[in-house]
């Protein structure tokens, strides 16, 4: 079977977004659970993200808002685990695709901090002005998910976005 690199490199001051483009300290908002009119509360949270709107779309400047994952390493998931059974049987799932809420990305080694495997976390989900994410994605070297396996992490959260529940079972006799 052939063998992709997962990654690519993207140099300091490259501003052009694509889907699979994993971007450092994201600033998301996040607002408070109660909203009055007038002032909205909010909080902001720094995450690592992989961007997850769709590359034409964003070439074409179709879209104000890029739709965004959090990822997380591999250790830090572990961490919430209290077995290690546990974590193991969450990893396999995972890569079977029986988790369709979360989706794992081989290590890299073209940066730092990416150094480990990620877990892309699609339970929430957040829209982040293209503006701001230019300028995250100028401001420093980032990686970008290639080929197959950009596609396979754009399936994964098509699966988990399209779930339905059925309010009762099908009959069968």
């Amino acid at each position: 079977m052939a063998e992709y690199p997962w990654y690519e490199q993207i140099l300091k001051g490259e501003t052009d977004l694509q889907q699979g483009d994993l971007i450092k300290d994201c600033p998301i908002i996040i607002p408070i659970s109660t909203i009055d009119t007038g002032n909205i509360p909010a909080k902001v949270k720094i995450y690592d993200v992989v961007i997850l709107s769709q590359s034409c779309d964003l070439e074409q400047q179709n879209v104000k808002f890029v739709l965004v994952s959090p990822v997380f390493e591999l250790s830090e998931v572990r961490n919430s685990f209290d077995s290690k059974g546990k974590f193991d049987g969450f990893v396999k799932k995972t890569l079977r695709g029986e988790q369709p809420n979360y989706h794992l990305l081989s290590k890299s080694s073209l940066l730092p901090f990416h150094d480990e495997a990620l877990v892309v976390d699609f339970r929430n989900v957040y829209a982040v002005h293209i503006k701001t994410l230019e300028s995250l994605a100028s401001a420093n070297s980032r990686i970008r998910l290639l080929p197959p396996y950009r596609e396979h992490l754009s399936q994964s959260f098509a699966r988990f976005f399209m779930r339905v529940g059925l309010p009762t079972r099908v009959e069968l006799n």
